[in-house]
């Protein structure tokens, strides 16, 4: 996989250098940043605009790229052990996922698990998360229904985010483990698994704004229901 931008490039050199297999460069370095690079022994690519252009689709890559070995999703069995985890029920969009991979592994979320999806686009995500996408045990599981029937055998307490849930502010959080149920922003929780939970929580709204981005609100929810 390729990765580019500065901030996610460098992010990985100081924090995952053993992922890296390649780094490609559309513009000069400083002595000491280059030598960072070059301590890694890995080759080294100068790549032309046009090139570089195209390896970020268009997007702001800022000169700096890595290739990187293939993400490989954790394992379901590698997060029965967690207190808490996220699921995302049929949630596509890698801003949204970037976003709350970077909060959930600042909020000391043990796990996050991706259902309802076959396929995520984990380039993507790994620059939205700013790395935070290789810290964090991250897991494809395909059915919700079935990964919901899963972690209830394993005592997880299962909580939805919906706006008619209880409002999350007076909520006290008293369970063991706990899975926080987010839904895509187009089509929320299906009443399939809104039946499954133990909870439904919401944020309660200011201003006759009834909506938050996913990511903006599973930042609130996992801080409020962690605390």
């Amino acid at each position: 996989m390729i990765i580019y931008g500065k901030q996610v490039v460098l992010y990985v050199l100081e924090n995952h250098p053993t992922l890296i297999e390649e780094v490609l460069l559309s513009k000069e370095l400083d002595k000491k940043l280059f030598s960072k690079f070059a301590r890694l022994d890995k080759k080294i690519i100068k790549l032309d605009n046009q090139k570089a252009q195209s390896l970020a689709h268009g997007g702001n890559h800022q000169g700096f790229f890595l290739r990187l070995t293939e993400f490989k999703a954790s394992a379901f069995k590698d997060l029965k052990q967690s207190i808490f985890i996220i699921v995302l029920d049929g949630i596509t969009d890698v801003g949204n996922i970037g976003a709350i991979c970077r909060s959930a592994y600042a909020l000391g979320i043990d796990g996050i698990i991706a259902s309802n999806v076959k396929t995520l686009n984990y380039e993507g995500i790994a620059k939205t998360s700013s790395g935070a996408l290789f810290d964090i045990p991250f897991c494809l599981y395909p059915n919700t229904l079935d990964l919901s029937n899963e972690l209830k055998q394993i005592d997880f307490n299962l909580i939805g985010s919906s706006s008619n849930g209880h409002n999350v502010k007076d909520f006290v959080n008293i369970y063991k483990k706990t899975a926080l149920y987010l839904g895509s922003e187009h089509l929320g929780l299906s009443n399939k698994i809104i039946k499954k939970l133990d909870k439904i929580v919401s944020i309660e709204m200011s201003n006759n704004f009834d909506s938050l981005n996913v990511s903006v609100a599973a930042g609130i929810l996992m801080h409020q229901l962690k605390n």
